[in-house]
């Protein structure tokens, strides 16, 4: 199948030119649960692994594959589905850690410094299952509306 080239974790920021918050990115379409179970091009993690500031193998190991497997996804230039769902989950809390903090570098930095709310864990670490990453965004809700 092709697909359009545009970046999947690139569509989980706040577009500069719109009035139109976050929240409606979240919404999932048909389009990319197709991508997910195709499994990402491999280039998603390399936009996301860029926007994280962190290593390959690092995020490698928040995606929950190991070094083998990744060289093989590289070789291939797909990701699994597992890998591809992991990744969209990240750059969707990235994304929302922009909006609520203001910028790439504040959200980079909240995201891999350990916090209190996430039990003295970076929130990044801690979000690497499904019910972490909803403890994040829940996180980071209450911090856009001023809830500690």
């Amino acid at each position: 199948m092709k697909y359009d080239l545009t970046p999947v974790v690139r569509g989980f920021l706040p577009r500069d030119d719109s009035a139109v918050r976050l929240c409606d990115a979240r919404v999932v379409s048909p389009s990319l649960v197709e991508r997910v179970r195709d499994g990402l091009p491999f280039a998603e993690l390399r936009v996301l692994r860029e926007l994280l500031a962190i290593s390959e193998d690092h995020l490698g190991r928040l995606i929950g594959i190991s070094p083998a497997t990744l060289n093989r996804r590289k070789k291939a230039r797909r990701l699994g589905t597992p890998e591809s769902e992991r990744i969209v989950r990240f750059a969707r809390l990235f994304g929302i850690a922009m909006e609520v903090l203001g910028s790439e570098d504040a959200a980079r930095e909240w995201l891999k410094t350990p916090n209190p709310g996430t039990g003295g864990e970076p929130p990044l670490s801690y979000a690497d299952t499904e019910f972490g990453a909803r403890e994040v965004e829940n996180l980071l809700g209450r911090l856009d509306h001023g809830v500690f």
